[in-house]
């Protein structure tokens, strides 16, 4: 594997501060559909413990299958606030992450980890509240010997993510959204938040999805008719 390298010698796109703690406030799934419905991760890549939450920058990581030295690395070099990235080429028999990796990287101001690979010591990072989201859980051991690569743009549950992408995780899954389209994805996701908050009203006062969404006119060119039953007690 090639050398190691530092953060910051690809170009990048600055977020703002404004418009990282907006896309902070929004939901996984929502940015994804604001994006255009790219950005998503595969639904391998999960949350490892219930409730867990997270947002910052990326600082990509790659790393020989199996092996973690890189990550002891990416640690220490990590700005506060971002989040380690790591593609371990989908390998799920060895805990690349764990308590002590939890510990340091809080220590540091780590924001979380996501990984294409398997990690350890998830009771202990649901205990830290520290966000893990993996492919899979192994409790094998890794090595210490290969050295990896940092900042550069790595695959990651089948997205390319690149230095200054914003990372959104929640139980739904992960989302990245390119650092340059980064503040108009947020408007587009806040727009469609109160789209939906007024369906949601329509919904409460009784109308339909069929007739909210257009979706009836898709059954009737089908030649499906559906009729309202408002027995709902029945």
């Amino acid at each position: 594997m090639a050398q190691l390298c530092i953060p910051g010698k690809l170009p990048v796109t600055p977020i703002t501060p404004e418009t990282l703690a907006g896309l902070s406030q929004q939901a996984a799934a929502t940015l994804h559909e604001a994006a255009g419905q790219v950005g998503a991760m595969d639904a391998g890549i999960h949350a490892v413990y219930s409730g867990m939450r997270v947002c910052g920058v990326a600082i990509p990581v790659r790393c020989q299958p199996g092996d973690n030295l890189t990550l002891h690395a990416a640690i220490a070099v990590a700005r506060r606030g971002e989040v380690i990235v790591a593609d371990v080429a989908d390998f799920t028999e060895a805990g690349h992450w764990g308590e002590i990796l939890t510990v340091a990287a809080q220590a540091r101001g780590v924001a979380g980890l996501v990984i294409n690979g398997g990690v350890r010591d998830v009771e202990a990072a649901a205990r830290r509240e520290f966000p893990v989201f993996a492919r899979a859980i192994s409790m094998k051991a890794t090595v210490k010997r290969v050295c990896g690569q940092i900042g550069v743009p790595v695959l990651c549950g089948g997205v390319r993510v690149r230095p200054g992408d914003v990372v959104v995780g929640d139980a739904d899954g992960v989302v990245v959204v390119a650092a340059e389209s980064a503040s108009d994805v947020l408007r587009a996701a806040i727009e469609r938040e109160e789209r939906e908050g007024d369906v949601m009203e329509r919904l409460n006062a009784g109308e339909l999805t069929l007739d909210i969404l257009g979706f009836r006119k898709a059954l009737e060119a089908q030649g499906v008719v559906v009729a309202r039953n408002d027995d709902h007690d029945a």
